[in-house]
């Protein structure tokens, strides 16, 4: 995802003028730190599917209005995001009812992704737990810092916060996932049964 500033200037401006080969080429650069970002903040595949569709859709829509200094990254990810807050949104009432059933109902397995057949180990598995976790605000930070590489001040932007506010965020979100990770896990129940017969 990493791409120069002119490029990315070049492409701003031909998105600006219509052509279809520069969306293909932003698509191509965010499609996957975007899907990874939506993914791992609101923790279910298919809705990751549906606000990035989403997000391709609001940048179709709005190309030839984009600023010609637009920095495609935080622009794009302050759409997913805003997308995320909405559904949220419109979820509320319906899940405020059903929240205390989610772990009883069974969730049919998608299979691994890529990526996630890469974290597959014991670390990578605490550290998704710890991080789904966090408070929102938290989890959104790290993942636009640590997961998707913007920049603290690009970040800033994508949250609406002012640089310094999303320090102290960062800072604080970076301590919370410390101490959820430093927090002794519980034996699984079954090794407790083995230990008392």
């Amino acid at each position: 995802m990493c791409m120069d500033r002119e490029t990315e200037l070049d492409l701003v401006r031909r998105l600006r003028d219509g052509d279809e080969e520069a969306f293909d080429a932003v698509y191509e650069a965010f499609r996957a730190p975007l899907f990874t970002f939506l993914r791992r903040l609101g923790r279910r595949r298919d809705v990751a599917e549906d606000l990035l569709d989403e997000t391709w859709l609001r940048l179709v829509a709005s190309a030839r209005s984009l600023r010609p200094d637009t920095r495609l990254a935080a622009w794009l990810f302050t759409v997913a995001r805003n997308l995320y807050a909405s559904y949220c949104r419109s979820r509320l009432p319906r899940e405020a009812r059903t929240v205390e059933l989610v772990d009883l109902w069974p969730v049919a397995d998608e299979g691994p992704s890529p990526v996630e057949l890469v974290e597959a180990g014991e670390l990578a598995r605490r550290v998704e737990r710890a991080l789904a976790a966090l408070p929102l605000r938290h989890r959104e930070v790290l993942l636009l810092v640590a997961g998707v590489g913007l920049a603290p001040a690009e970040a800033a932007a994508v949250c609406g916060v002012t640089p310094e506010a999303l320090r102290q965020r960062l800072s604080r979100a970076r301590a919370a996932l410390a101490t959820a990770l430093e927090a002794p896990r519980p034996l699984p129940a079954t090794s407790l049964h083995e230990v008392s017969t």
